[in-house]
C-alpha cells in the first residue's frame, strides 16, 4: 500500500550523511523538512535542507514531543546513528524518558524502538519506512568493486551471514566478524565499526565483515547501512572483505565506498 506523504515531514537525525541525503531528496521534491537533531556532526549540511534544525537529547521526551505538536508533524523519519550507550546515560533523561524506560522487560533495540513509535502513535505521528527517501541508496547483489572474493573468503561469507541471521533473531545486532571460518567477534552495544576493529584485530589480517538485516526487519528503524567510516575501520585493522545483504542495505557514497575499496584491495559485495 502506498502512503501519501504529508506537505510537511519531521526528521530525527543521528548521525551521519543518511539524514542529509533524506532532507536533500525531501526538499528537491517539494517536501518542507523540520528536524529533530540528536547529533551533532551533520547539524550545518541538515540546516541546507530543513527549515528548521532542532538540537535536542535523545531522553527528552517530552521536549521532542512539544516539538512535533507545535510544528503539527503528521509523519516523520528516523534516520541516522544514536548510539546505544546513551541509554547509560540516564542523568541526561527527563522524567518520561525515564518511565518509559522502567516500563521495558528489555531494552534491545528493537523494543527501545517499538516503545518510542507507539508513544509517538499517541499523539498523532506516523513513523515511517526509513527507505522512502532514500530507495536509491539500497544495494542489489553482487560485487560492487573490481576485487573479487576468493573460494576461502566466501567460505568465511557464507558462515558468517548464517550466523548473523541467527544473531538478527535475538535482536543482539547485525554484523560478524569471521576468519577461517571461525568467529573473531559479533556486534552488541559498540556497534559495526568498533566490532570490526575487535574482530580484526584478532584476527591480524584477512577478516570479512558480514552485515545483514535482521529476519523480521522493521524498515521503520535500523536499517543495515555501511558508509567511508566503515571502510576506513577495515583498511586500519587490515579487513579485506565486507559482504552486506542485498536489497536489505543502504551504502553512502557509493561512488566514494566503491573507489576507495577499490584502491585499499577490499572487496565489497552484496548477497
Amino acid at each position: 500500500m502506498s502512503i501519501i506523504l504529508e506537505k510537511k515531514q519531521g526528521l530525527i537525525a543521528g548521525d551521519g550523511i543518511l539524514p542529509v541525503r533524506m532532507a536533500q531528496y525531501a526538499k528537491e521534491n517539494g517536501l518542507d523538512v523540520v528536524c529533530i537533531s540528536l547529533a551533532k556532526d551533520n547539524v550545518r549540511d541538515l540546516k541546507k535542507y530543513c527549515s528548521k534544525v532542532y538540537p535536542c537529547h535523545p531522553g527528552e521526551v517530552n521536549k521532542i514531543e512539544a516539538i512535533l505538536k507545535d510544528e503539527q508533524i503528521k509523519q516523520l523519519t528516523f534516520l541516522g546513528k544514536v548510539h546505544k550507550k546513551v541509554l547509560l546515560q540516564l542523568h541526561k533523561f527527563d522524567k518520561k524518558a525515564v518511565d518509559l524506560i522502567k516500563e521495558a522487560s528489555r531494552l534491545n533495540d528493537d523494543q527501545v524502538m517499538l516503545m518510542i513509535v507507539q508513544e509517538l502513535q499517541k499523539i498523532g505521528v506516523e513513523v515511517l519506512d526509513q527507505t522512502i527517501f532514500i530507495k536509491n541508496l539500497m544495494i542489489p547483489a553482487g560485487v560492487l568493486g573490481r576485487h573479487k572474493p576468493t573460494e576461502s573468503q566466501m567460505e568465511d561469507v557464507n558462515y558468517g551471514f548464517w550466523l548473523a541471521k541467527e544473531m538478527g533473531k535475538l535482536d543482539v545486532g547485525q554484523s560478524v566478524i569471521i576468519k577461517d571460518r571461525m568467529i573473531m567477534a559479533v556486534e552488541a552495544i559498540e556497534g559495526t565499526d568498533v566490532c570490526i576493529k575487535r574482530g580484526a584485530k584478532l584476527a591480524k589480517d584477512g577478516a570479512v565483515v558480514v552485515k545483514v538485516s535482521k529476519p523480521k526487519q522493521d524498515k521503520r528503524f535500523d536499517i543495515p547501512a555501511i558508509g567511508m567510516k566503515t571502510l576506513r575501520t577495515m583498511h586500519h585493522y587490515h579487513a579485506n572483505l565486507i559482504a552486506v545483504e542485498a536489497n536489505e542495505t543502504i551504502i553512502v557514497d557509493q561512488e566514494k565506498v566503491i573507489k576507495y575499496a577499490d584502491e585499499h584491495n577490499i572487496v565489497i559485495m552484496a548477497v
